[in-house]
């Protein structure tokens, strides 16, 4: 009985907090009001009857996490209850920060694999290496964990240990390995330079706290070399703080202009945002990439420069999410990270793609109609459109692989040859001058014998597929033959595969191997000069007419 007060209790104080937060700024309705207090009501009744009656013992704190989550879930992915076992996310989410070891791990089968380790990381200090296999963390086996269980075992408090159990590719023994947790914190500038005499690069992972401030340093001390044109890249730029986005376009933008606005049911959460400093530069010409992973302050900050004709946009569509989120503390150091509102970008537009106020039979929530799309103008009144995120100036087509080498990523196959090599290597050249060499391939061909190689193509899958239904009617067999044919040449013609895609493999091989001694910084110097988006930037930067001409309204 004392449990159970106990247990009700503390639900207590989580419904007033409920009630208290839904109290503030909130001007609802009687008959609203009612609703919230009858189903709060009903919410606690069905807590004790389960725990009087369930026919096992109940985890209060289990349950109540499983109904937050099913709550929140109806809404959008953006809304979301932190409990305060996560809190290490929230630090994360605001500042950059976080307690941990600095690595993440991948699933292979049961096995749990480091799949890369950051930069000065007590991972790193203690010895850990890519391709290494975790068995346990503090004596938990990790093969049925989940990956945000196992994330939230490596995070935690500052100067906290976490024991890990590895296994290693070459030794025949398990070790241990003791990793003191420290404060980590995101690099949102992995790299910055110039890629020649006239084009300034930045790249740009993330809008956490500071990042303008680094932003600006970076470019500072870029415009002392006099460059013709920047290339910023937001490419994986999956947002962050909307200050910090304005705060970046401020650097290339007049005092006092409206770069984004926030739009809410309630009036105290809409808000302009307004340039409130001088620029740092206003006339640079400005090539900003991106990819279908930018999102939020990304697509911000790439939306405003194109309405307001400030950048040339080249890359994918990008993500689309539109939506504003804020971090609330709850009771019992939980946190909830709410969605308040949608942003609009100068033109006027919501670049939101997924319409989650309107979901399907199954509960998947719908894009925005196409019938709902509306076009706006930049400021030179160049057309844009919103919804489906920003689109391009100049589209590029994503880098997707072809069958064969996505199989050859699916199995593992470049990611073991890399472990194996950083294994046997202490050292690599220089990230800038690595190249593939032809001894390289020749080793990886090696490695690659007894290997099974073959792969099925989307095209035969749905040929194969096909046969199968046709098979089960005698109105169709004598079709078979035809599709057996067809299969027998499409098999053939796989031979030399290997070496028709030399070209692909070479450059994921590379990347891989220099993320293993160089990691992320490493990985985008190794890629500059081949790098197909950044290419057609710079092309773009040393035609300064053809630059110009795009920021033009088409007659």
């Amino acid at each position: 009985m004392y449990k159970f007060y106990i247990m009700r209790k503390t639900f207590t104080l989580f419904l007033l907090s409920l009630l208290v937060f839904s109290s503030m700024g909130y001007a609802q309705s009687n008959a609203q009001a009612f609703e919230i207090s009858k189903n709060l009501d009903i919410y606690a009744t069905i807590f004790k009857e389960l725990n009087n009656n369930y026919v096992d013992e109940i985890k209060p704190g289990d349950l109540n996490k499983t109904a937050i989550d099913a709550m929140l879930n109806s809404l959008d992915p953006y809304t979301v209850f932190i409990p305060e076992s996560q809190i290490e996310e929230v630090k994360y989410l605001t500042t950059g920060e976080y307690g941990g070891i600095g690595l993440s791990v991948l699933k292979r089968d049961d096995k749990v694999i480091i799949g890369s380790i950051e930069e000065n990381s007590p991972a790193l200090e203690a010895g850990l290496l890519a391709g290494d296999h975790i068995i346990s963390i503090d004596g938990q086996d990790l093969s049925k964990k989940t990956d945000d269980e196992i994330g939230l075992l490596m995070q935690g408090q500052v100067g906290t240990p976490n024991t890990l159990i590895i296994s290693r590719l070459g030794i025949n023994e398990p070790f241990e390995k003791k990793v003191t947790r420290r404060n980590l914190n995101v690099v949102n500038i992995p790299y910055y330079g110039m890629l020649d005499s006239n084009v300034a690069y930045i790249s740009l992972l993330s809008f956490t706290k500071d990042a303008a401030l680094k932003t600006s340093r970076a470019f500072m001390e870029l415009k002392q070399k006099n460059p013709k044109g920047l290339i910023f890249d937001l490419r994986g730029n999956g947002g962050g703080l909307i200050g910090e986005a304005v705060d970046i376009l401020n650097l290339f933008l007049e005092k006092d202009v409206e770069v984004v606005q926030t739009k809410s049911r309630l009036r105290d959460k809409n808000y302009k945002y307004i340039t409130r400093k001088e620029p740092v530069d206003k006339e640079i010409p400005i090539v900003i990439l991106v990819d279908r992973n930018s999102a939020s302050a990304a697509e911000i900050v790439s939306g405003a420069a194109q309405d307001l004709d400030r950048a040339v946009i080249i890359g994918e569509r990008t993500y689309g999410k539109g939506l504003v989120q804020n971090v609330i503390p709850l009771s019992f150091n939980s946190q909830l990270k709410i969605t308040i509102a949608k942003y609009y970008i100068p033109s006027g537009r919501c670049i939101q793609a997924i319409d989650y106020s309107h979901k399907d039979a199954e509960g998947n929530a719908l894009p925005v109609n196409d019938s709902l799309l509306a076009s706006y103008k930049t400021k030179s009144g160049r057309i844009v459109f919103d919804g489906r995120g920003i689109k391009p100036d100049i589209l590029m087509s994503p880098n997707d692989f072809n069958d064969f080498v996505s199989s050859m990523i699916e199995k593992f196959y470049i990611f073991d040859f890399a472990t194996q090599y950083r294994l046997r290597h202490d050292s690599l050249i220089a990230a800038e001058r690595f190249e593939v060499s032809n001894d390289l391939w020749a080793s990886f061909e090696s490695f690659l014998k007894n290997k099974d190689l073959n792969y099925q193509s989307h095209v035969e899958k749905k040929l194969s597929d096909l046969q199968k239904e046709l098979d089960k009617t005698d109105d169709y067999k004598h079709l078979s033959p035809l599709f057996n044919q067809a299969l027998a040449d499409m098999q053939k013609s796989k031979e030399g595969t290997l070496m028709k895609n030399r070209p692909e493999l070479e450059r994921i091989i590379k990347t891989d191997l220099v993320s293993r001694y160089y990691f992320g910084r490493g990985v985008i110097i190794a890629n500059l000069h081949q790098d197909k988006a950044i290419a057609k930037a710079r092309e773009l930067i040393n035609d300064p007419q053809k630059y110009y001409n795009l920021l033009k309204p088409v007659n």
